[in-house]
């Protein structure tokens, strides 16, 4: 048994809270300008399309509100940018600058294949 066991539930609730915050500040950035903003020329179904996604499905997975619907609908977003943005300069993420998209993309399938866990708005009505 792994010696981290016992706080698996934990670290996988933690793991889903800072995804989605972390998640939902590239959505500020996009929307609001805030952390450095939006660079100028950013196509708006980018900036307010992707930055909406961002913005309310990161809250969504941090919260654990809807949890498996966000983080499937945060994955395809990560997973659309990645193709349309980085995929064209250069076949691995390591060269073409992708690697943030992808992790955001399986992190957050994977968040939408588990569900909230505990510490969760969704947890909390099952009990």
């Amino acid at each position: 048994m792994p010696f981290l066991a016992p706080f698996a539930d934990r670290i996988y609730a933690a793991t889903r809270i800072i995804f989605g915050f972390l998640f939902a500040m590239h959505g500020l950035q996009k929307i609001f300008g805030l952390f450095g903003g939006s660079p100028d020329g950013t196509p708006p179904f980018i900036q307010y399309g992707a930055g909406g996604i961002e913005l309310a499905g990161g809250a969504l997975v941090a919260v654990g509100l809807f949890t498996s619907p966000a983080a499937f609908l945060c994955s395809g977003t990560m997973a659309a940018a990645y193709f349309m943005a980085h995929q064209a300069n250069g076949a691995l993420p390591i060269q073409n600058g992708g690697e943030l998209a992808v992790l955001y993309c399986w992190g957050f399938l994977l968040i939408a294949a588990k569900g909230a866990g505990i510490w969760s708005i969704d947890g909390a009505q099952k009990s």
